[in-house]
């Protein structure tokens, strides 16, 4: 963890990465804490009346000057620091109203991904006693979504808030016919091809409503008979949506084919590239991916930065690279729900991504003097700064890790640029 040191503001000298002891709502700086870029803005610090900052030095590219240093250097008389702290303040209620533009954006997204939830669990739910109905549903939905998609220009890609343990078979179906079908988009697939790709998605995992409970909730390993038993989940899922006489044909290989490998390692019947289908391999490209991105019995959930790079590097033989390329570029290289050092020093998560922009998301900024739900979240592009690198989880202060609040399990949603 980076250390700081109480440091007299007539110490400071450009180059010095401080934190200002004070409330976020009390100076007219962006951001608490922030490197040193001119001389004008020691004196506005200085105007603030405070008698010592923190300085972190390892951040900093100069050390504070000495004592006797300070005592040498004369008072700057800036005729214009009242017009730079005017223009920094007018730049902070600037930066505040694009922020909390942000947020009712993202709220708003995540009520639409909340409300496809709520029709994913009824559509699972209606599929055995009305499956017709359910199909029908499902195809609007997907209808619906396609029609965004196709007609928005400038697409963006949220994180969206946690999946509840009972409830993570909706949120996995619905994130992967989210991406699959930002996918097939990239890759400019028909139309026709998008809606089939995200009614296979929705449904490819329905075999799992036919595996017992406590076999899918079991936390220890399982058994080799078990795990048989689990491997056979998409031919259940088949078999299930075999009642559904309006469910399209050509979806049908993705709930069969959604866990094979092209190297004939998958399950349930070890096909290899030539028999698989180009919609069943994007499908299989992306459950391994969100797979990744949750905990189960076995493993820890993956940071999705780290996730791409596994799948990059690990499933060269297995899995269709021209999807796994597109999916890393349409991610960018931070993708939502990324832990991420800024420019200014700070601990940040990847909030969204315009699919236009990669290189600069919005994120949700750590800052201990703003409360927890009123965090800032703010676009890169527009304050200037960038990211740094990408952290494991592992590597944040317990304090910061408790107010980014990183998911356990990633969900994705697209909505238009505000």
């Amino acid at each position: 963890m980076t250390k700081s040191c109480k440091v007299a503001v007539a110490q400071l000298q450009i180059g010095n990465f401080v934190r200002l002891p004070i409330a976020w709502k009390d100076h007219p700086f962006i951001f608490n804490s922030f490197k040193i870029k001119q001389q004008a803005q020691i004196e506005l610090i200085k105007n603030l009346g405070l008698d010592f900052v923190f300085v972190c030095p390892e951040r900093s590219d100069t050390l504070p000057l000495t004592s006797s240093e300070s005592q040498c250097q004369s008072d700057i008389i800036d005729n214009n620091l009242e017009q730079l702290s005017s223009e920094l303040s007018r730049q902070k209620a600037k930066s505040i109203d694009a922020q909390q533009s942000l947020r009712r954006h993202l709220q708003k997204t995540e009520k639409h991904f909340i409300r496809n939830v709520a029709m994913m669990r009824n559509l699972m739910n209606k599929l055995r006693s009305r499956p017709l109905a359910a199909v029908n549903e499902a195809q609007e939905l997907i209808h619906d979504m396609c029609n965004q998609l196709l007609t928005d220009d400038k697409l963006v890609l949220h994180l969206m808030a946690d999946a509840k343990s009972d409830e993570s078979i909706y949120y996995h179906s619905l994130n992967v016919a989210v991406l699959s079908m930002l996918i097939a988009k990239e890759l400019e697939w028909s139309r026709k091809e998008i809606e089939i790709v995200g009614i296979g998605a929705l449904f490819h995992d329905i075999g799992k409503l036919k595996v017992p409970t406590q076999l899918l909730r079991k936390t220890a390993p399982l058994t080799q008979a078990e795990q048989n038993y689990f491997n056979q989940h998409p031919a259940m899922g088949a078999e299930l949506i075999g009642a559904a006489e309006n469910f399209p044909e050509q979806a049908l290989p993705i709930i069969l084919n959604h866990h094979e490998f092209l190297d004939g390692s998958g399950v349930p019947n070890g096909l290899k590239e030539p028999q698989i289908d180009k919609l069943s391999q994007l499908i299989c490209a992306i459950n391994t991916y969100d797979n990744l991105c949750h905990s189960d019995r076995s493993k820890k959930a993956k940071t999705p930065y780290a996730a791409l790079g596994f799948l990059y590097k690990n499933y060269q033989n297995q899995l269709n690279q021209q999807v796994i390329n597109r999916l890393v570029k349409m991610l960018g290289i931070y993708p939502p729900g990324s832990i991420v050092e800024l420019s200014s020093g700070q601990f940040a998560m990847v909030m969204s991504v315009n699919l236009s922009k990669l290189l600069l998301p919005r994120v949700l900024v750590y800052d201990p003097t703003v409360p927890k739900e009123q965090a800032p979240i703010v676009d890169l592009a527009n304050e200037g700064l960038t990211i740094v690198r990408c952290l494991p989880i592992a590597a944040l202060p317990l304090k910061v890790l408790k107010y980014l609040d990183p998911r356990d399990k990633v969900s994705y949603f697209f909505g238009a640029e505000k």
